[in-house]
Order: C-alpha cells, then sequence, then structure tokens
C-alpha cells in the first residue's frame, strides 16, 4: 500500500520559507505533491509531520494540510480496494482531479450558481451569506471537504460565537454547511465522517411574537388614508391572518390563477407544501381591492418582470412592509410590535386559544417540515380546517373596510 508522508523543503538561502509537500511512496515509486504553504523551520515539527501548534489553536494552514493528507489517503484505499496494480503516479493524478472539485468555498459557488438558474434566489442569498461567513473565518484559504472535522467545525461555531452571534443564527450557519457538506457526500467528493455531532443545528424557542385578538381588531378600525401604502400594508397583514397565517412571501407571489372555486390553491414557498385556504368574506374584500392595478398577482407588490426581478422586488416589498408595519404599531394603543411575522403567530395563538387541536392548527399553516404535521395531513379533511378557520376570523368579516 502506498504511503504518505507530510515534509518541508527547505531552501539554500537564508532566512527564506520551506515548502511543505507531501511525499508518495509506493513500490519503490517516490513521487511529491507541492503546496502553497510556505513556513520557516521554527514553523515545522519534523517528528510529528505537522505545523507548531498557535497559542490560539490550530492554524487553517493545519487544517489544510490534514485535510489534504486524509484525501490522499482516501485516493490510496480506493485504489486498493480496486484490487488492480497502481503506481505513484496514479495516486497524484487522482488527487489533482479530486482536489480541486473537492474544495468546501469552490463547492459552495457553484451550488449558489445552480441555485439561481434554478430561481431559488432566497437559499443562494442564504448560501452566499454562509459562505461569505466561512470564507472569512477561514482567510479565504480553500479547504478540502475532508478537513472539515469536528474540530474545526466547533473552531468556527466559536469564531462566530465570538462575533456576537445568537444560538439561533450560529445554528443557521451551521445547518446550511452541514446541508452543503452533505451535498458533498453524495457526490462522492467525501466521505462522510458526521462533523456536525457537537455542534447545536436546532431552534430554539423565540420570544412571543402573537398579538392578541383584540389588537387585530384595533388594527381593522385604523382611520387610514385609502389605497395609501399604510393601508396596504393593513391589509396584507389582515389578510395574512385571515388567510391561516400565509406568509408574505406566498402572498407577495400569489397570483390570480391561485383562485379557483372560493379559494385560494397555492404551494409554500418554504417547503413546496400545497394549500388551499377557503376565502372568507373578509378576505375577498381586501383581494377586490387591488383587483384592478395588480396584473396577474392578487396584490401590486410584484409585477410580471423575470424570476430576478421579481425576487428583488419581493426582497424590496418585505423591507418596506417590515419598516411601515413599525410605523402602524406606533398608532396602536399599547405596545404592540407589529412584523411581517406577527400575523402568522398570531392566528397559532388565536387558533389555540378557541381550542383548536394542535394538529389542526400545523395542518393549517402548512407545517409539512413537522414530522407529526406530515402524519396529520395525511387525514385531516381540509373542511375541518376552513370550519376553524372560519371560527377564528368571524369577527372580523364584517369589520374588514
Amino acid at each position: 500500500m502506498a504511503t504518505v508522508k507530510v515534509k518541508i523543503r527547505p531552501t539554500a538561502i537564508p532566512g527564506m520559507a520551506g515548502t511543505v509537500y507531501y511525499q508518495i511512496v509506493h513500490r519503490r515509486q517516490v513521487r511529491q505533491i507541492a503546496t502553497d504553504i510556505h513556513l520557516s523551520v521554527g514553523e515545522w515539527d519534523e517528528g510529528r509531520e505537522r505545523l507548531v501548534a498557535e497559542p490560539g489553536g490550530e492554524s487553517v494552514r493545519q487544517y489544510k494540510v490534514w485535510g489534504e493528507v486524509v484525501l490522499l489517503k482516501q485516493i490510496v484505499r480506493e485504489l486498493e480496494q480496486l484490487g488492480e496494480a497502481y503506481t505513484a503516479d496514479d495516486v497524484v493524478a487522482r488527487f489533482s482531479a479530486k482536489a480541486e472539485a473537492a474544495r468546501v468555498l469552490r463547492f459552495m459557488r457553484e451550488q449558489i450558481g445552480r441555485l439561481e438558474k434554478a430561481d431559488r434566489f432566497g437559499t443562494a442569498k442564504n448560501y452566499e451569506k454562509v459562505l461569505n461567513s466561512f470564507s472569512g473565518f477561514l482567510g479565504g484559504v480553500d479547504l478540502p471537504f475532508s478537513a472539515l472535522t469536528e474540530r474545526l467545525v466547533g473552531d468556527y461555531n466559536a469564531y462566530l460565537l465570538r462575533r456576537g452571534m445568537v444560538r439561533n443564527s450560529v445554528s443557521f450557519y451551521m445547518r446550511v454547511l452541514r446541508a452543503v457538506y452533505n451535498k458533498a457526500v453524495r457526490r462522492r467528493l467525501v466521505d462522510q465522517a458526521y462533523p456536525f455531532r457537537e455542534v447545536y443545528t436546532g431552534i430554539d424557542t423565540t420570544r412571543k411574537r402573537a398579538v392578541s385578538e383584540s389588537v387585530i381588531m384595533q388594527l381593522c378600525g385604523l382611520s387610514l388614508p385609502e389605497r395609501s401604502a399604510l393601508a396596504l400594508t393593513r391589509d396584507i397583514f389582515i389578510f395574512s391572518y385571515c388567510a391561516r397565517g400565509m406568509a408574505f412571501v406566498d402572498i407577495a407571489y400569489l397570483r390570480k390563477e391561485n383562485i379557483q372555486n372560493g379559494a385560494i390553491c397555492y404551494s409554500r414557498h418554504k417547503t413546496g407544501q400545497a394549500l388551499t385556504v377557503k376565502i372568507e368574506p373578509g378576505m375577498r374584500r381586501i383581494m377586490e381591492r387591488y383587483a384592478s392595478d395588480s396584473g396577474v398577482y392578487v396584490f401590486p407588490l410584484l409585477d410580471g418582470s423575470d424570476a430576478l426581478g421579481a425576487y428583488r422586488q419581493y426582497r424590496s416589498a418585505l423591507n418596506a412592509y417590515n419598516r411601515l408595519l413599525k410605523k402602524l404599531s406606533r398608532m396602536l394603543p399599547g405596545k404592540s410590535d407589529l412584523t411581517s411575522y406577527v400575523a402568522r403567530h398570531s392566528w397559532a395563538t388565536a387558533a389555540r386559544n378557541h381550542h383548536v387541536p394542535l394538529s389542526v392548527i400545523s395542518a393549517g399553516m402548512g407545517h409539512a417540515s413537522e414530522r407529526t404535521t406530515q402524519i396529520y395531513l395525511a387525514t385531516i379533511d381540509n373542511s375541518v380546517i376552513d370550519a376553524a378557520n372560519q371560527e377564528i376570523i368571524k369577527c372580523l368579516n364584517d369589520r374588514v373596510p
């Protein structure tokens, strides 16, 4: 079996850094692969074949060496398993072909490009955010996936926490990076080593975002200039609440063709879950108010431009929506804090207060990503959900302006 060693090639010029390289020996054939890591003699531990440890922990360069050695040993194992004769040159050739494709930052950029081509701009934006963060942590050094060990992931986790991120935000970054890693595993760019086992990838319970039904009634009663941006914001919020907490992204992209036989039939952008919502009188009045000036969409938030243009309009509309909701919050008595999430949370809370079973609430909100919800979705008739929604918003039907 071929052996892999890490060595440093010193220079004859005093004071100049040496170059770290990998030595592959097989059947008396010796080959070398140079790296772009240059070190002084004092930075290299020859006996342990590694960089001298730094006071603050392992350096990115050491992780790169470890990762590339793991990749070389993986290639040797693959060649051995073939049961055929191979040479040290074969190891070098496979490493050259695989090392570039198996690098984390390069692979993430490739995935972002694919997501954008598939019009999944929101997910692409999330990947880009994590790419920029992880690249900053690595100092721009592109590591092979084999360097993505529990130790490195733990260091990145600590790096995010030092930058003041809360646990849920850190978890988001870890989940995205884990998704990228798992894609690389499926592409056979790295063997599955489960490097995310020791970091938190869940979602902590956040502070309550719901407002009471009385606040919803107060919002309905606000006197606002007709066809103003504030009136549109209020109407979208009330519509979201009446439509079982429909997310703003789904409202923005809601097309007139989604209105069928007295119901709204749409698929959630976040999960792809297909939902049908019965149109109640208050919802219908809001929809009819904007029917003449909203083009192919139910609400005048987007136009019929290309997918990227529509996504940019959606992001701009979401920012404006949250900004105007803050203004509406100040117009209400008490200390209500309205955001784009509040209508959804408020409907769920109102449903619970009306003793609607949790399974019906989950189904009504389209929580397809939850295992329990998936079980109930197959058995709950949509009329049960519509009846629950009708009970929750019946007091609003005559109050919607």
